[in-house]
C-alpha cells in the first residue's frame, strides 16, 4: 500500500489515497503504522477517499484507533493532497468530514499551496452537544475537579469536544499528568481533548494540548479554534488571535457576522512510501 506522510505545524498523519488504494481495518492499521518505534509514526491515519456531495472525504482515526470527526491540521493537509496531486485543482475546495462539509480557501503560488484557509462552521456551546455532563450552557469559566485540583474550565466543539483551561505559565502546566485525567473524565461521556492557554496578550495565545486518542501533540487545528473562542467568551481577547503552538503558529478568526470559526495555516509533504498490510 502507497501512503505519504504529511504535517500541518507538527501535527503529522499518514495519508492514504483512497481514490487508488483500499484499506480494509483502518483502525487496526491506524494502530500499526501510528507506533513511532515499529511503525511509520504518526499522530493517526487519514483516508482521502471520493465524495458524493464533495471534491473528496476525509475518513480520520486517531494513533489508539478511535475514530475522529475532524481535524484542523489533517484537513489542510488534504487539501493540499488533493491539490497538487491533481484529484481537484481548486483554489476553494470542500471536504466531507463525519463533521460535516467544510469548504477551504486556499492560497497557492506556482503550482504549490502555500496555505489553507479552513471555514470550521459554528462553535458547538451547547452541553449535549459537545457533549458534556454540566447541567446547563454554555460551560464558561466552570468549575470542574480533576485529580484532586479545581479547575476553571470551557467546553467547547468544534468538530470534535474540547475542554480549554486558561493556565499563567504553558511551559509549565501539568499536561503529562492531567491531560489523560481530562480525557477520561466522567463528565466527558465520549472523552476530551484538553488545551492549556496562557493569554499573551488581546490577540495572542500559547497553548499545548493533550489529544484524545493520540496524548500530547505538537499542535491541534480544532483545539487552537476551541481555545480561540473559549479566551473570547471569556474576555481574555478579540475574536481574531494568533495561537502558539509547539509545532508552529495558526490564524484564528471568530466571524462575529456568520458566527463561523476560520483557521489559517500551512500543512507539508514529508515523504512518500509503502508498506505490506
Amino acid at each position: 500500500m502507497k501512503f505519504t506522510k504529511m504535517q500541518g505545524i507538527g501535527n503529522d498523519y499518514i495519508y492514504v489515497n483512497g481514490f487508488e488504494e483500499r484499506v480494509g481495518d483502518p483502525a487496526k492499521l491506524a494502530v500499526r503504522l501510528s507506533d513511532r518505534h515499529f511503525g511509520v509514526g504518526s499522530d493517526g491515519l487519514i483516508l482521502i477517499e471520493p465524495s458524493e456531495i464533495a471534491d473528496c472525504r476525509m475518513d480520520m482515526y486517531n494513533a489508539d484507533g478511535s475514530r475522529s470527526g475532524m481535524c484542523g491540521n489533517g484537513i489542510r493537509c488534504v487539501a493540499k493532497y488533493v491539490y497538487e496531486r491533481g484529484i481537484a485543482r481548486r483554489d476553494v475546495l470542500t471536504v466531507e468530514t463525519l463533521s460535516g462539509v467544510k469548504t477551504l480557501s486556499l492560497e497557492t503560488a506556482g503550482g504549490k499551496v502555500k496555505s489553507v484557509e479552513v471555514d470550521m462552521g459554528e462553535p458547538v456551546l451547547d452541553p449535549a452537544k459537545i457533549p458534556v455532563r454540566f447541567p446547563k450552557g454554555p460551560v464558561v469559566a466552570q468549575p470542574l475537579a480533576v485529580g484532586g485540583k479545581e479547575y476553571r474550565v470551557t467546553c467547547v466543539s468544534v468538530g470534535n469536544p474540547h475542554c480549554v483551561l486558561f493556565v499563567d505559565d504553558v511551559l509549565r502546566a501539568p499536561v503529562e499528568t492531567a491531560g489523560p485525567q481530562f480525557e477520561r473524565h466522567p463528565v466527558f461521556p465520549e472523552h476530551v481533548n484538553a488545551e492549556f492557554v496562557q493569554v499573551i496578550g488581546r490577540d495572542e495565545l500559547r497553548m499545548r494540548v493533550w489529544e484524545r486518542g493520540s496524548g500530547e501533540t505538537l499542535a491541534c487545528g480544532t483545539g487552537a479554534c476551541a481555545s480561540a473562542v473559549a479566551a473570547a467568551l471569556n474576555g481574555k481577547t478579540g475574536r481574531s488571535v494568533r495561537v502558539r503552538l509547539r509545532g508552529g503558529d495558526l490564524s484564528i478568526r471568530w466571524d462575529e457576522t456568520s458566527g463561523h470559526v476560520f483557521m489559517k495555516g500551512p500543512a507539508e509533504f514529508v515523504f512518500d512510501g509503502s508498506v505490506e498490510i
